[in-house]
């Protein structure tokens, strides 16, 4: 890894104001329509408009800049991987147990309650220094950074300096590819490290659209470059954040603070996936890890409500904090997240 990080220190302010994601110029130059979102300056759409740039990423390929989430590089202080893998699994449902080098996977933050305190993305990376990245959601990063560094504090957790682009869609392949064809390598959930119009990049193969796609966390230095190298291919367009909702949705991904929340286990959210089958109860590794025994006893009696998809034919979207009722007038549920569909015209 090439991306220069520093050492946070305890109860350091990651976000008095409202910041600047790392490509705010270009952004500006191309026309974007700005809204805070987690403490940043974030483009919510641009010229072509929401459904517009919906549909590009589903038919082509959209470019999303997602600086805003936090970047992690996170080692041992004494440099050893079993130290690592160790401090990781007290804090976190993993397993690092048969963890292929270079895999990401999807993993949770959750409370004493079991309630989730933030969705992580981890890759592990073995060898002479070994490291894992994580990706933590923006509005959460400064909280995180506290309950992680109690939780464990033989390690080190250092931010990247680095930006954050995804380029998602049907044609993200081809596009990337054309900068270096070793994107073609990984599949979905594996990682690599490219050389993208010079810079060393670190590229998952993943996203948060539902279609096939890439994040790629590129040096900030670079940045502005090599988002101008991607947009240099008529197959994509920039997307903002407007549209990212829409295409997370239909492919019925959850958002921290809306969807999923300290109050949520992963029980309730129908994210078991993001504790790993080893902690789960009758595992080799089983607990251990914060919420355990919360989420142990849901999983035994069951929850008493869960998170689900629905869709509506209903003029006007439903949205978030609408009351669910059935025809007897009786509440039976209350809306996360609701906004239209433009892959399926609702």
């Amino acid at each position: 890894m090439s991306n220069s990080s520093s050492p946070v220190q305890p109860g350091s302010s990651i976000m008095q104001s409202i910041q600047s994601i790392a490509l705010e110029a270009l952004h500006q130059a191309s026309g974007a329509k700005f809204g805070p979102f987690a403490g940043f300056n974030m483009p919510i759409q641009y010229g072509l408009g929401l459904k517009a740039e919906h549909l590009h990423t589903r038919q082509k390929a959209g470019l999303f800049d997602v600086s805003h989430m936090g970047q992690l590089r996170v080692t041992a202080r004494n440099g050893e991987g079993p130290t690592l893998r160790k401090g990781l699994e007290a804090a976190l449902p993993v397993d690092f147990e048969g963890w292929p080098s270079g895999q990401q996977r999807y993993s949770l933050l959750l409370n004493d309650q079991g309630g989730i305190e933030d969705d992580l993305m981890l890759v592990w990376r073995p060898g002479p220094a070994p490291e894992v990245r994580m990706v933590v959601n923006a509005g959460n990063r400064q909280a995180d950074l506290a309950r992680l560094q109690a939780l464990a504090p033989e390690l080190l957790f250092e931010w990247v300096d680095a930006a954050l682009l995804a380029l998602q869609g049907p044609d993200a392949e081809a596009v990337l590819c054309a900068l270096d064809a070793r994107a073609a390598s990984p599949r979905f959930m594996e990682s690599i490290e490219l050389s993208l119009d010079g810079a060393r990049c670190f590229a998952t193969r993943s996203g948060y659209t539902g279609e096939d796609g890439y994040e790629i966390s590129v040096p900030s230095v670079a940045a502005d470059r090599v988002a101008r190298k991607l947009l240099a291919d008529n197959r994509v367009a920039l997307v903002g954040l407007g549209a990212r909702d829409t295409l997370r949705l239909e492919a019925g991904l959850p958002l921290h603070g809306q969807d999923i929340a300290p109050s949520v286990t992963p029980v309730e959210a129908g994210l078991l996936f993001g504790i790993a089958p080893s902690r789960r109860p009758g595992g080799v590794k089983a607990g251990g890890y914060p919420g355990a025994t919360s989420v142990d006893q849901q999983l035994a009696k069951g929850p008493a409500r869960r998170l689900l998809a629905f869709s509506s034919q209903a003029p006007v979207p439903v949205r978030a904090h609408s009351l669910v009722v059935l025809e007897d007038d009786s509440v039976v549920g209350e809306v996360t997240s609701g906004t239209v569909s433009p892959s399926l015209g609702l």
